[in-house]
């Protein structure tokens, strides 16, 4: 919305001459996804009918060979002498064929859209079209232009000279914005250019008056300049492209003219109500209001540890089984103190085997001599 409730009129020479209230209806919400949406089933409703020929890839004579020839029952083109003959036909997947579903003039075409949606979009653009900040993001220049929106008197829609329509913008700063919508043509990309759509052009400002008193006259052969009457709104022109932000040029008996269609009385639109009086969440969070009565912010956030390997980490195991802890422990310990005392231990094994040698002599010497005796029965039976 403007920054001030009043907004200033300025006379066909770029005085100011008065002031005017700011319709309420430019304090509508803004809201670019209904703009969206509404503008772009609005813009299907201008789509022309198109279909292929109903005889496109249906001109040659061909026949199903039927089965029992090893090959697809797709239709084939009869005949012969040319390599053409045999090749399949009609179907989509075939060379010189028709396409799937094939397209058909009676298709549907139109869009319908719920009126409400219709008057919330337009509304919405109006609201727009009053913040300077959106008119600059959609590319118009306005850095001469004194106030936005822009007032004009209503003299304005009494002009029929191109020329004087000429001087008046340029009195207020707004055909800066003409000029570069006229420095913008150019030949379009693509086949358009040969379907009587050669030049592309960027939009300029959009005039609108109450009463058509020569202003379309005046105004239409300005480059990327467009004309509307008040009671006529149109979203494709106040958000081009689904864009908000157009720049409007307003005659006095038009911007007066929207009050008495907006409104709360019988007959009038109405004007949508903002889902939220202030949007600025942060603002409201932060405020004391909320902040009374919010619970203070937790600080001692659990920390989760992370979940260790019981047979790598002996802590871990101990958590699970003390006992095999301390069993691992105490191994540990035997095999330290094992490794002191290896020398002692080899020492005393070997003692023992050698005390056990000493005494092998000897009983090499006792078998020796018992075995010495003989036979028992060497002598018979005499002892």
């Amino acid at each position: 919305m403007a920054a001030r409730p009043l907004l200033s009129v300025y006379s066909l020479t770029g005085d100011k001459s008065g002031e005017t209230p700011l319709p309420a209806v430019m304090t509508a919400p803004l809201r670019p996804d209904i703009v969206q949406f509404v503008h772009t089933n609005m813009n299907k409703n201008n789509r022309q009918a198109f279909a292929v020929s109903l005889r496109a890839g249906k001109d040659v004579s061909a026949k199903s060979w039927g089965t029992g020839r090893a090959v697809a029952r797709v239709a084939r083109v009869g005949g012969g002498g040319t390599s053409r003959s045999g090749q399949g036909a009609f179907g989509n997947m075939c060379r010189g064929g028709r396409m799937f579903a094939p397209t058909k003039t009676w298709r549907k075409w139109n869009k319908k859209i719920n009126i409400t949606q219709k008057r919330y979009a337009v509304a919405s653009a109006l609201a727009a079209s009053a913040i300077p900040s959106l008119v600059m993001a959609r590319g118009h220049k306005i850095d001469q232009v004194p106030e936005i929106p822009l007032v004009m008197d209503t003299g304005i829609e009494s002009t029929k000279k191109t020329s004087t329509a000429k001087a008046i913008l340029a009195s207020v700063g707004a055909f800066e914005d003409v000029e570069k919508a006229a420095d913008s043509k150019q030949i379009r990309a693509g086949k358009g250019k040969m379907r009587n759509r050669r030049f592309t052009l960027r939009r300029g400002p959009l005039v609108i008056y109450a009463n058509n008193d020569g202003v379309e006259q005046a105004f239409r052969n300005l480059p990327g300049v467009e004309i509307c009457c008040v009671d006529r709104l149109n979203l494709l022109q106040l958000a081009p492209g689904g864009h908000m932000g157009r720049f409007c040029v307003w005659s006095e008996a038009a911007i007066k003219a929207l009050d008495a269609m907006y409104g709360t009385e019988e007959g009038q639109k109405r004007i949508p109500a903002a889902a939220m009086v202030n949007a600025d969440l942060a603002r409201i969070i932060n405020s004391d209001e909320i902040q009374s009565v919010v619970n203070p912010a937790k600080m001692n956030n659990v920390r989760y540890l992370r979940k260790k390997n019981a047979i790598k980490n002996s802590k871990a195991l101990a958590m699970l089984n003390p006992y095999a802890a301390a069993a691992r422990a105490s191994e540990t310990r035997a095999m330290e103190a094992r490794v002191g005392k290896k020398a002692e231990t080899l020492a005393k094994h070997r003692a023992v085997r050698t005390s056990k040698k000493q005494f092998k002599a000897q009983g090499k010497e006792f078998y020796a001599k018992v075995s010495a005796q003989g036979d028992v029965c060497a002598n018979g039976f005499d002892m």
